[in-house]
């Protein structure tokens, strides 16, 4: 007859793999992924765009103002508003190479939202006065209104969005959140592909 073996002489159990540094979670961490999947999924709805055309009103010259329009404007009038030694071109000035810069884009995709922009009665061009070869942006009246407009807009919103925070609370997040997009914009390109996921997860 078989005898059991006492618990004390059963062999143990091998001890579970020690989990990796990059495995353990990080609630923090966790949060702030969350978080921004979150505002990538709000921005990213497909009615979005269409809700934005919808409220919007035509431009000087009667066509339908874009968003590139208004990203080109507050590209201007941010490089026009930079104080010396701020940035490689000469400061006060806004040629279509600073502005692709700014909008992280290609020259040729830059003067064509410069052209469409300056179509729309926003943006002037006149000959730089450092360098005839090239061209000096600036924002028409129509365009300082629109800048205006669109500011008041975006602090509105905000202000919605923030209701109920102490003024303590708003100073510290335009901090951190200032920090982290700054980091962010300096760090190596970013891929969350799908399919780099899976691969390594059947390295893994």
């Amino acid at each position: 007859m078989a005898t059991e073996t006492p618990a004390t002489e059963r062999p143990a159990e091998p001890d579970a793999p020690e989990p990796r540094d990059e495995d353990r979670p990080d609630p923090a961490l966790a949060d702030i992924a969350m978080a921004l999947f979150h505002l990538r999924r709000v921005w990213a709805k497909p009615d979005l765009m269409k809700r934005i055309r919808a409220q919007t009103s035509a431009g000087p010259d009667g066509r339908p103002l874009q968003l590139s329009n208004l990203m080109v404007v507050n590209a201007v009038a941010a490089l026009t508003a930079e104080t010396p030694g701020c940035a490689p071109h000469p400061p006060g000035e806004a040629t279509v190479g600073a502005v692709a810069e700014r909008l992280e884009i290609d020259p040729s995709t830059a003067s064509r939202l410069v052209g469409h922009a300056i179509d729309a009665g926003l943006v002037s061009r006149r000959p730089s006065p450092v360098d005839a070869r090239r061209a000096n942006l600036g924002l028409t009246e129509a365009g300082r209104r629109v800048k205006r407009v669109a500011d008041r807009s975006r602090r509105a919103y905000l202000d919605a969005l923030m209701t109920g925070w102490t003024a303590q609370e708003r100073t510290d997040f335009a901090r951190l959140l200032t920090r982290f997009a700054d980091a962010a914009a300096q760090a190596p390109q970013y891929s969350d592909g799908i399919g780099r996921i899976f691969e390594e997860a059947a390295a893994d």
